[in-house]
């Protein structure tokens, strides 16, 4: 090897964790491939650490949603935040790229980019709903965006920002982990509340009663409940067996640990918090219902600023520009509403064509021309750096 490279990577949330890993093994390859060492550290959680990152922070619960909630952690990320600056300064990587998670990130761009420390962003923020008067800033600070939902260019069209859709990464990431001898159970649902704590205390209660009035109707359904990380899985089980001692009716509930995508490909439907696992589950032809319940007040100050971006919540929906999966959000998500629109995607139900058609649309939408989605954001990043 003739020199050395490194690069930087801040992921926030677990799919930034997961994009930040595929994106450090690329960043290797192409350097092997020009007899380059690529060393790569930054911040982010188990994945990226598995995958050789070294970590200047561990990000694991630092993934919170909502005004209030984000101001209860203030002290933390402003902590986190001056000794990420601080170390950046003193190492200077030839790159950092920031995957998604804007509030903390953009501030980050901003202090490399008076650092003249080139500057990657991968995942636009969705600033097409909150913030399109910030993309004058980040066309500034940035050297390019990587954008993973080919409606993103024309966002950045107005801008001198180069924008390039790379594909989306979680293309790589299903079919790397598809097992062809897994078969779709049509009577098996799975349960995706959240990978956050805060989640999982506002959307289990509700997914529990649509639960329990699916197995009235349809006794031969068998649940399961799929979560990220073991503390995750135990307050599942905390909620599941408070909520069972005054609904003696509940079905039982499996509570896996890290299995999702082995269930995304087992399972014949599912009902999901809207999230990166909605699109996860489309590309893995999971056919699902889609939910979210925001504290009311962070609820209240986010209509203020925030815009549904072409008429709905869920990635899939916004991606497709039509519904593809049913969306419930605030007071709208329960059971009431929820069991008739998830019968209407139980396997034979009236809508379960529909959806699987568009799930494949989706799919094709978020395929990159040329290369893999994961090398094309290597190779992005890597001619930032090459120039």
């Amino acid at each position: 090897m003739s020199c050395a490279r490194t690069f930087w990577i801040l992921a926030g949330e677990a799919s930034g964790d997961l994009y930040g890993a595929r994106l450090a093994e690329e960043l290797r390859k192409l350097g092997r491939d020009d007899g380059v060492a690529v060393n790569v550290a930054g911040m982010g959680g188990p994945e990226m650490r598995r995958a050789g990152v070294e970590l200047r922070v561990d990000s694991t619960e630092l993934g919170v949603i909502g005004l209030f909630e984000v101001l209860k952690h203030l002290f933390t990320f402003v902590a986190i935040y001056f000794r990420l600056v601080r170390q950046a300064r003193q190492e200077r990587p030839d790159a950092v790229v920031l995957i998604d998670y804007p509030g903390f990130n953009l501030l980050f761009a901003l202090a490399m980019y008076q650092a003249r420390i080139p500057v990657v962003w991968y995942v636009c923020p969705h600033l097409w709903t909150w913030g399109k008067w910030r993309l004058p800033v980040l066309a500034r600070i940035c050297r390019k965006m990587l954008v993973i939902f080919p409606f993103e260019v024309e966002v950045f069209a107005p801008t001198r920002l180069r924008a390039e859709f790379v594909g989306h990464p979680l293309l790589d990431l299903v079919a790397a982990r598809h097992d062809p001898t897994l078969v779709r159970d049509p009577n098996l649902f799975l349960l995706l509340p959240g990978s956050r704590q805060m989640e999982i205390n506002r959307l289990l209660r509700p997914m529990l009663d649509t639960v329990t009035g699916l197995a009235q109707n349809h006794p031969r359904l068998r649940f399961v409940l799929s979560a990220p990380r073991p503390r995750i899985a135990d307050r599942c089980r905390e909620l599941c067996d408070a909520y069972r001692r005054h609904h003696p009716e509940c079905p039982a509930i499996e509570i896996t640990v890290g299995e999702t995508a082995r269930y995304q490909q087992l399972a014949g439907t599912g009902l999901a918090a809207s999230g990166t696992v909605t699109v996860e589950s489309a590309i893995a032809g999971l056919p699902l219902v889609s939910v979210y319940r925001l504290n009311p007040l962070t609820l209240l100050a986010a209509s203020l600023v925030v815009r549904l971006y072409r008429g709905f919540f869920t990635m899939v929906n916004i991606i497709a520009n039509r519904e593809v999966f049913q969306e419930f959000l605030q007071h709208h998500f329960r059971a009431s509403e929820l069991v008739p629109a998830v019968e209407a995607i139980l396997p034979g139900g009236s809508r379960r064509a529909e959806v699987e058609a568009g799930m494949l649309e989706v799919k094709t939408l978020l395929s990159p021309n040329s290369s893999s989605a994961g090398r094309q954001a290597a190779e992005a990043c890597y001619s930032v750096i090459a120039r």
